[in-house]
């Protein structure tokens, strides 16, 4: 019963050493599942990709349309990326979780040549005015 007990004990820390990951881990992760799952659909939205900055702690976010870079197309994609914006954050395409942990987002609109038509830096104190709620931490009791 003992040596029973012994091995359940070594398991269950050597699970939770497994599932608990750092910031640089968890940016990795979610780099990859948003290469690889995510997509973006609208009008004139020809890809998506993310790329991490670990050093920086930070992801870019590059939204590619077939659009040209001219004034009309950067004022009407200044007042329809919010929403767009506001849309990744509720289906976790930018996580709340890593802006928890003060990773930030920065996200661009780009033109068919890849020069910026709209771009937004994501942190703390950004997902409030996309949300409208700050990030709750949530303590352990011990």
């Amino acid at each position: 019963m003992k040596k029973t007990t012994q091995i359940a004990f070594v398991f269950v820390v050597v699970l939770m050493l497994v599932s608990c990951k750092n910031t640089k881990q968890k940016i990795q992760e979610h780099v990859t599942t948003y290469n690889t799952s995510s997509s973006i659909n609208g009008p004139n939205i020809t890809s998506t990709s993310a790329k991490a900055f670990l050093k920086d702690n930070k992801i870019e976010i590059r939204i590619e349309t077939n659009l040209e870079e001219t004034d009309e197309n950067k004022l009407a994609y200044s007042k329809s990326f919010p929403d767009l914006l506001k849309g990744m954050i509720e289906n976790n395409q930018i996580s709340k979780e890593l802006i928890d942990e003060d990773v930030k987002f920065d996200v661009y609109l780009l033109a068919y040549n890849n020069s910026i038509i709209a771009k937004q830096l994501i942190g703390k104190e950004e997902l409030v005015t996309f949300t409208g709620s700050a990030v709750k931490k949530v303590a352990a009791k011990l």
